[in-house]
């Protein structure tokens, strides 16, 4: 069977760095905040080992910003996630759940704090700008929010350092985790943070402006060359190893930070004004019920885990699996699912319905890279 071509046009926008990845041989791209995301290049595994052992160049400009600015921006800001905001300081980087009424993820983002009344929500894949907007409006709040033109393109793997000093010089290597500065480049400043979504270390470069994303995406490339430099994407197998869950494939509306494991980020108590706080206290208070775990399923590779598999124990269902792919540096199948209290303690052995038939898997205690 011929696999459909992806059929593009104004309402899937291109991104400052097309050019780039279409000529460094992109596969396959998916949707991504109606954009396109590259997902494939050389092949899922062959990527993997390239991002694990060099250097590579992500075009992410899917992940599009929402701006805060104006008196009520912190205000706001506090108002859409349970993580207590008040220690952030401008230069610092925060992972945020952002959470409704109930206490349901609607997304989870990365804020970065330009400014005590200026933030950059890096958002996952929903449409979060209409939310914070119908917030500020509702609450009269003095805040301007909108989409900025910034287009992230990110620098990960082992020797994403070398490479950014060559372009950017040697300061950017000091930057701390989840800090930002501004670095010059051909005369402009851009913001650089040490972040990104893979375990392998690197950096998301926030470009303003579409103009010179080929200039940038050009000098990445020549600089890296001996350090073989090449065009990457978010590596699924990397993803699931390192346990970085996917908005609207591992969690979704009717999950809460608690259920995806994210409660660490939930300051529930202290976070004064987050809309979802009073359905979330009683969610800390009880404990949830199910919770996202990282699981080994056997055998040798899984098909595609394009709808959720059932996690069973005997005959009775205990879960369900929503991201699985073999692992070549473990050899077996890594897994991310949801999986009742009273079956996730690690070393419980379930059964898992995949497309090509029952599985036997383990739960295990944290995700294959930490």
């Amino acid at each position: 069977m011929t696999a459909p071509i992806l059929a593009t046009s104004r309402r899937l926008r291109r991104t400052p760095f097309s050019a780039g990845v279409e000529r460094a041989g992109v596969k396959a791209y998916t949707i991504y905040n109606h954009m396109l995301l590259p997902c494939v290049f050389d092949s899922m595994e062959a990527d993997y080992h390239h991002l694990k052992r060099h250097v590579q160049v992500w075009d992410v400009a899917c992940e599009r910003q929402v701006e805060l600015r104006g008196p009520d921006a912190g205000r706001l800001m506090q108002m859409l996630t349970p993580r207590d905001l008040r220690g952030m300081l401008p230069g610092q980087c925060y992972y945020v759940p952002i959470v409704d009424e109930t206490g349901g993820m609607l997304n989870d983002p990365v804020a970065v704090k330009l400014a005590e009344d200026r933030f950059w929500i890096s958002i996952a894949d929903s449409d979060l700008l209409y939310w914070v907007k119908a917030v500020a409006h509702g609450w009269r709040l003095d805040v301007l929010v909108d989409e900025p033109d910034v287009s992230p393109l990110a620098v990960q793997g082992p020797k994403a350092d070398a490479l950014m000093a060559r372009v950017f010089g040697a300061g950017v290597t000091t930057l701390r985790f989840f800090r930002f500065g501004w670095f010059d480049f051909q005369g402009r400043d851009m913001l650089i943070a040490r972040s990104g979504y893979s375990r392998q270390g690197g950096f998301e470069i926030y470009l303003e402006g579409g103009d010179m994303g080929m200039a940038l995406w050009e000098a990445l490339m020549a600089a890296g060359a001996d350090l073989e430099v090449r065009a990457g994407c978010p590596n699924l197998i990397e993803r699931i190893e390192g346990g970085l869950l996917s908005y609207g494939n591992d969690m979704t509306r009717e999950n809460t930070p608690h259920e995806c494991g994210l409660g660490r980020f939930c300051n529930t108590h202290s976070a004064i004004g987050c809309i979802g706080r009073d359905a979330l206290l009683r969610v800390a208070q009880e404990g949830p019920v199910r919770q996202i775990r990282s699981m080994a399923i056997e055998g040798g590779p899984v098909p595609p885990c394009e709808d959720l598999w059932p996690v069973m124990a005997g005959s009775e269902r205990v879960g369900r699996i929503s991201s699985a792919v073999w692992s070549p540096d473990f050899q077996t199948n890594v897994a991310i699912g949801m999986v009742r209290m009273t079956h996730w303690t690690p070393g419980t052995e379930l059964t898992v319905e995949a497309p090509d038939g029952a599985r036997r898997a383990v739960v295990r205690g944290e995700f294959f890279i930490q």
